[in-house]
């Protein structure tokens, strides 16, 4: 690219940048993406046809307007691949049948019948485990005893459950 198409594609660049800038800014919602994008395009315009200047602007907005919506396209998709923090009880549950509905609450009931039948130290760490997240030391520590002696009772309560939900 010689020195007079370098010029006429940075002259038509600062010519149009504001409204480039607007433009991508509609298409993202975010100033700062879109002048991200538009400098961007910047570095991806080689004018098509360096003589007529309407050409030029046409082709800019198009560039911008491409990076604009690829742009838009990763961010959703990257917002669907990031993990949520909402508890599952705060997302949105699919709707069982009135039978899975009865299933669901009967090994619900199930569960709770054989947590409450287990020794009192080893439903408070399966309890502590399974449905509090900690971890073995911290399981431990609440009840008093060795982190081996805490591994033991999760052990012995998942042994127990294996055993009653044959």
């Amino acid at each position: 690219m010689g020195i007079r198409e370098d010029d006429k594609r940075y002259d038509a660049y600062v010519a149009h940048r504001l409204d480039l800038i607007n433009y991508a800014t509609l298409i993202l919602g975010s100033r700062e993406d879109a002048e991200d994008v538009v400098q961007e395009a910047f570095v991806k315009f080689v004018p098509e046809n360096a003589n007529n200047p309407s050409s030029l602007k046409s082709y800019l907005f198009r560039i911008v307007r491409n990076l604009a919506l690829d742009n838009r396209k990763h961010r959703r998709y990257d917002l669907r691949q990031m993990p949520d923090d909402t508890p599952f009880w705060g997302l949105p549950q699919e709707h069982a049948t009135p039978e899975e509905h009865a299933l669901f609450c009967d090994q619900v009931r199930q569960v709770q019948d054989l947590l409450s039948q287990l020794p009192s130290q080893t439903r408070i760490a399966m309890e502590m485990h399974r449905f509090g997240g900690y971890k073995m030391a911290e399981i431990a520590a609440h009840l008093g005893i060795s982190v081996a002696s805490a591994h033991r009772l999760v052990k012995a309560g998942f042994a127990a459950f294996a055993e009653k939900m044959k």
